[in-house]
């Protein structure tokens, strides 16, 4: 092996095992506009989830999905796909909305944007969606529940199904947002104080409107068989019901191997958000011929070279081939 390659090995496993032993330090690099929830998980605030079958609602869920399709320094084209999926017993429809949007200034100001965009697709969804919507449904949103404000579900949603008494839940892909009382992932650390099966955490952090968190943190395992774990925001209409009673049905829809623990709405809801390259093709070249036909494409296909070649050497012949979370 080489040396220097070695050496990187051993840098590698000093700043992890730092990291293990004494959580975050001075120099640790974070950036997030939402806030930090830092706690010591207590394994009193964990409850065993039951075996159950699926209540004899819907399951609905939202998910919107970006892919660039051209993309220079200072400015971005793309195509934003919102879908939806529905589940009752074994059935399950879907569909689609997509939308171009283009998008003028630096990467960190462009995906700011892209995920208020999202959010509000998503929310005009799920708006759409509820109106055939009974008490005993359940809508599951991808993320947390934040609404009101920039970066934020329509608080137009939660006051819908606060009104109607839906069971309106967040359930985040990725939480990194959640710390233990060192710094360390929270949900890890909850797993590991946590029995085997199905369980929630209930409550990592109250609601709090003021700060636009209309929903209870909580953590849940919906598949016993699955390692994985997830936040879970329960808006606070619904936590003075019994937890188990309330979370115990989506299990009975997270045990698809396909889903790793996570609902098959939100899977499906997920699948169905993702355009095809032939899409994605058919897009670019219409993106193409409006710039011709507008006069704009030599100039900026000029600047589409001047932030691209890093991309080409990669292999990425259009921008959608390499989509990296930090380029935008």
């Amino acid at each position: 092996m080489d040396k220097e390659v070695q050496r990187d090995f051993t840098k590698m496993k000093e700043i992890l095992r730092t990291y293990i032993d004494k959580g975050q330090t001075a120099d640790f690099l974070e950036t997030s506009d939402e806030p930090k929830i830092a706690i010591k998980p207590i394994r009193a605030n964990i409850t065993p989830l039951n075996n159950m079958q699926p209540c004899g609602g819907h399951y609905l869920a939202v998910d919107c999905s970006t892919r660039t399709l051209k993309r220079a320094n200072n400015w971005g084209i793309y195509l934003l796909r919102v879908s939806y999926a529905a589940v009752e017993k074994r059935d399950v429809d879907w569909g689609f909305k997509e939308r171009i949007r283009t998008i003028k200034g630096e990467p960190h100001v462009r995906r700011k944007v892209l995920q208020e965009m999202r959010l509000q697709l998503e929310s005009e969804m799920a708006l759409r969606l509820i109106r055939n919507t009974d008490k005993d449904d359940y809508i599951l949103l991808d993320g947390a529940s934040y609404f009101g404000g920039e970066r934020k579900f329509d608080v137009m949603l939660y006051d819908t199904c606060k009104k109607r008494e839906i069971r309106l839940l967040a359930i985040s892909k990725q939480s990194p947002r959640l710390h233990d009382e060192k710094g360390r992932d929270l949900i890890a650390a909850t797993y590991m104080l946590a029995p085997l099966g199905r369980w929630v955490y209930h409550p990592v952090k109250k609601a709090d409107i003021h700060e636009h968190l209309y929903g209870d943190v909580s953590i849940i395992k919906l598949c016993k068989d699955s390692p994985r774990a997830f936040r879970c925001d329960i808006m606070d209409y619904l936590t003075s019901q019994d937890m188990p009673s309330l979370l115990s049905p989506l299990a009975a829809i997270s045990e698809d191997p396909r889903c790793l623990g996570y609902p098959v709405v939100l899977w499906l809801a997920h699948e169905f958000s993702g355009a095809s390259e032939t899409k994605l093709l058919e897009y670019h070249a219409q993106v193409e011929e409006e710039l011709a036909n507008a006069g704009l494409l030599d100039v900026l296909r000029q600047e589409e070279f001047a932030s691209s070649f890093a991309d080409e050497l990669h292999g990425a012949k259009y921008a959608f081939n390499l989509e990296w979370i930090y380029r935008v």
